[in-house]
């Protein structure tokens, strides 16, 4: 693996005013919190400010020029990272500590809350780059397209979305509102009478988009269906194997021996209370990505083999509408829509895009998505790379961690930001420092 890497930021939009911000936790400066400089090769490491909410010294917008142009930069070894793609530019604050105070999409006051921006999340340590277009918190206006070119020649590439994949999902969300009466259209944010960003279902409650209750109706038949008679057979793809599902006498659904208590919406949204909270147990933290997977695509219902096929996910209501459709307009199906969504069975199609090896010389980011949507130039690449599987030596898996427990109760918004849900790399960056 090298101790650096090249970045190729392409602007495939219409606009001159697009701008990259690159940032994570350093690891080789010790794990220090860091974003690239405009410069596009040196780092810089923000000083404990005086007080909440200052401002950062140094301006890190890395501009990607004009329509058509690609900007190279330079990356040593990050955990947590991301890299913030945004029309015009976005504030990053500094509170004592130092912590950076990251742009949110749920904190109305935030000074990026009117800002188009989206982001893609990586590691790069000693073992990989691994890489995936993030739709854990929101849908972005702005495409975002990734691909990764490997030592070996093989490519990896995620499509992302057309020009107007947000309008897309929005017209599909108000369909399904008026379908099932629930607030999916409350989920999207608007700006001069267009959608700006589409929020994950996981954080309605920001928008006024309540979803308590939902899942209940679906999980309740889940308990008769595993109470009756019928076996779930959960292979948790590790060490344990292939474990068996039914619920006992006390009304837990025990896979192995591990007892997995009823869980609410609020549970099976945000895949980290509840059930699904992660602890010493290996076993069970096994279990617990494919048991939420299949409780937000609704297949236990469906068969008892879990993780199940693509072909299975989503069949009926109630189901997580948002990861379906967000599936549904990425042009090649893949984005990460919940918590573990890049849970599959073994040798299924990864449904997260996500790129990862162990041999990357060149990670391309490319923003607009209008090749992507002509059918040409990256759409024509990712059809090859679907014809070229990488073979054992090439593939490395992703150990995923667990995602970030809730924050407590009444916790101010702008206070945890530096702490927020960051879909699989936030909140775990350090275990990638050692």
């Amino acid at each position: 693996m090298p101790d650096s890497l090249q970045i190729a930021l392409k602007n495939d939009s219409d606009s001159s005013n697009i701008h990259a911000y690159i940032s994570g936790i350093a690891i080789q400066q010790c794990g220090q919190r860091c974003l690239l400089k405009a410069n596009g090769k040196d780092l810089y490491f923000p000083g404990n400010p005086p007080s909440i909410g200052t401002p950062l010294a140094e301006d890190c917008a890395i501009s990607l020029g004009s329509p058509g142009n690609t900007t190279t930069v330079t990356i040593p070894q990050i955990a947590g990272g991301r890299i913030w793609i945004v029309e015009d530019k976005l504030t990053f604050l500094l509170n004592p500590g130092p912590a950076l105070v990251e742009p949110s999409v749920l904190n109305p006051s935030d000074p990026n809350a009117s800002v188009n921006f989206g982001f893609c999340e990586f590691t790069l340590n000693n073992d990989q780059l691994y890489s995936n277009i993030s739709y854990v918190d929101h849908v972005p206006r702005i495409p975002i397209a990734i691909t990764l070119q490997q030592a070996s020649g093989q490519s990896q590439h995620v499509v992302g979305m057309a020009p107007n994949g947000l309008d897309q999902l929005a017209e599909s969300l108000r369909q399904q509102a008026q379908k099932d009466g629930r607030p999916w259209d409350k989920l999207i944010v608007t700006q001069e009478g267009r959608p700006l960003r589409i929020l994950n279902a996981t954080h309605g409650n920001a928008v006024g988009a309540n979803f308590d209750g939902y899942y209940e109706p679906l999980i309740d038949q889940i308990w008769q269906k595993y109470q009756s008679g019928a076996c779930m057979r959960i292979n948790t793809q590790a060490g344990p194997g292939v474990l068996e599902g039914r619920i006992n006498s006390n009304g837990e659904l025990m896979i192995g021996d591990e007892a997995f208590g009823k869980p609410n919406s609020a549970d099976v949204f945000g895949c980290n209370s509840g059930p699904f909270t992660t602890g010493p147990s290996p076993t069970r933290n096994a279990i617990i990505p494919r048991l939420a997977a299949a409780f937000h695509r609704s297949t236990l219902l469906v068969t008892e083999e879990q993780p199940s096929d693509p072909s299975t996910f989503y069949p009926q209501d109630p189901t997580n509408h948002y990861a379906r459709l967000v599936h549904k307009v990425n042009l090649d199906g893949k984005g990460y829509a919940f918590a573990y969504d890049d849970v599959q069975p073994d040798g299924g199609e990864d449904q997260s895009g996500k790129v990862n090896a162990g041999d990357p010389v060149l990670f391309t980011v490319t923003v607009g998505g209008k090749s992507a949507a002509g059918g040409g130039g990256d759409g024509q690449q990712a059809a090859s790379q679907q014809q070229q599987p990488l073979g054992d030596q090439q593939r490395q898996e992703y150990t995923r961690g667990p995602p970030p427990p809730p924050p407590p109760p009444g916790q101010d918004q702008q206070e945890r930001q530096e702490g927020g849900f960051r879909g699989k790399l936030k909140g775990f960056a350090d275990r990638f420092t050692h």
